[in-house]
């Protein structure tokens, strides 16, 4: 274990000692929190308290850990000495998404196996054909709008675009989201995930006690996808036993993973299935979407980052308006130094949250079974870096010399800046569909930098990060024009 330090063995302090926010009675300090900027407080009060401080909501008190070397340590300690928070984990599995990331301790070690069966490289190249479909199909639509004078809304296509291939990976299953916005499993996707992140945010779990019109509505989701699921599961069986060879190379996750649940003695049944099919639609949705939004509000307002980015496109992709080479997806290190930096600044998971499994000492702080953590990933990274203009969006920091790019970032793996950044998370529990998001990356941006011009609307309001289960933003004042 790398978690315990004891700088006072014979007289730790308690959580009570520890500073923070003066609490109210019986509310704590949830009249002190907005919902949507959950995060910013946390980091205002990590600024104000220190990198590790105290504050009570919902009836529970909290412990927020803004130090980047503690944080990885408590990373790499899980699923052992630390878990996921019940809190989390519950209000998932409440809406239908038990599977790997609401799984903990030997339960989660066996479902990590049968979901990395569906993620590997392997599977993500036979999909490939369908995410340049689907990355082809967004590019028509965007033409086609230009061409018609028509605003591109690019956070809801963006969305659609990421739950298209989402389903397409794990269900097997095209719904076109991007193109009908009234598709019924889409609609109950958005449902559940609003509803999820409602939940984490609430002070008080009502719903257990009595339930609003919205929660009824979002059950009745939840039952509709488990039938759509389960309608998919057969049809991939179907065509498996039509298609044999599919069980050495499946084409999807949901392949993948009926052929790791057919194993002998697997262990496995429908229902892991079904869990982590739903949970990777859930997780790849706002994660990947969110990710590309900030990177192009970005990017839109640096022009010699995106004449890089267009540079580097026309070499890979060049005669293609979308990338047609999976090997060419590994010849982008400037779009993976842009992406890293855009993360670094607007991650989407700012915060984690974790729990302890036993009492533990933790930063010289005793800790007890079941204390609730939230690391303040963006926020400890900041204070980690020694970077020069650390709020200044400059990919080429993360460029090492190797890359023949004039890169800053030190070639000293003891000092590389990686090490101090989680947007994935961070030990055993680092996040399994890291690979695929970065294709989705790649295939959308390299699509844009060949077809589209990105202008920044400079008139527009400041963009607000809006804490939404992963942080997204408050609007994309980005629009496009077609290259010449």
């Amino acid at each position: 274990m790398h978690t315990v330090h004891q700088p006072d063995a014979d007289n730790p302090r308690r959580v009570a000692d520890l500073p923070g926010p003066r609490a109210w009675p019986l509310v704590g300090n949830s009249l002190q929190i907005e919902s949507l900027q959950f995060h910013r407080t946390l980091e205002d009060w990590a600024q104000q308290y220190g990198s590790m401080y105290k504050f009570r909501a919902g009836g529970r008190t909290m412990v927020v850990v803004s130090d980047n070397a503690l944080i990885a340590n408590l990373l790499r300690d899980r699923p052992e000495a630390l878990r996921r928070t019940t809190r989390s984990s519950r209000a998932l599995e409440e809406m239908g998404t038990a599977g790997l990331f609401t799984a903990e301790g030997e339960e989660w070690r066996k479902q990590r196996k049968l979901v990395m069966r569906g993620l590997t490289p392997a599977v993500i190249h036979a999909f490939f054909p369908t995410v340049v479909a689907m990355t082809e199909r967004l590019r028509l639509r965007w033409t086609r709008a230009v061409q018609e004078g028509r605003r591109v809304d690019l956070l809801r296509d963006l969305k659609a675009y990421a739950l298209d291939v989402a389903i397409g990976l794990s269900m097997g299953q095209d719904i076109n989201a991007l193109e009908h916005d009234d598709n019924p499993l889409q609609r109950d996707v958005e449902q559940v995930f609003y509803r999820v992140a409602r939940r984490l945010t609430s002070p008080f779990p009502y719903w257990r006690h009595f339930k609003l019109p919205v929660d009824r509505a979002a059950d009745a989701c939840v039952e509709r996808i488990g039938l759509a699921v389960a309608g998919f599961v057969a049809e991939a069986r179907k065509g498996l036993a039509a298609h044999p060879e599919r069980r050495t190379k499946p084409t999807n996750m949901l392949e993948a993973l009926i052929v790791a649940r057919d194993e002998a003695d697997s262990g496995f049944t429908d229902q892991h299935v079904i869990g982590n099919a739903v949970t990777m639609v859930f997780a790849g949705e706002d994660t990947t979407s969110n990710t590309i939004a900030w990177l192009l509000e970005f990017v839109s307002r640096h022009p010699e980052a995106a004449a890089k980015v267009v540079a580097e496109a026309d070499a890979v992709a060049a005669g293609q308006s979308v990338l047609q080479d999976f090997a060419g997806l590994e010849r982008f290190p400037y779009l993976d130094a842009a992406t890293t930096e855009a993360m670094r600044l607007k991650p989407v998971a700012p915060i984690l949250g974790m729990e302890t499994n036993r009492e533990m000492e933790i930063g010289g702080v005793l800790m007890p079974a079941g204390t609730m953590m939230l690391a303040g990933l963006r926020h400890s990274a900041r204070k980690a870096m020694s970077i020069p203009e650390p709020e200044i969006f400059r990919p080429e920091r993360w460029l090492h010399e190797s890359t023949g790019q004039g890169g800053t970032a030190s070639s000293d793996a003891g000092d590389d800046p990686n090490r101090k950044l989680f947007p994935f998370g961070g030990g055993p529990r680092f996040c399994p569909g890291r690979y695929l998001a970065m294709v989705e990356v790649k295939m959308v941006m390299s699509m844009i930098a060949r077809n589209f011009v990105l202008t920044h609307d400079g008139s527009a309001a400041p963009v607000r990060e809006l804490f939404t289960f992963t942080m997204t933003p408050s609007a994309l004042p980005v629009s496009l024009a077609l290259r010449t």
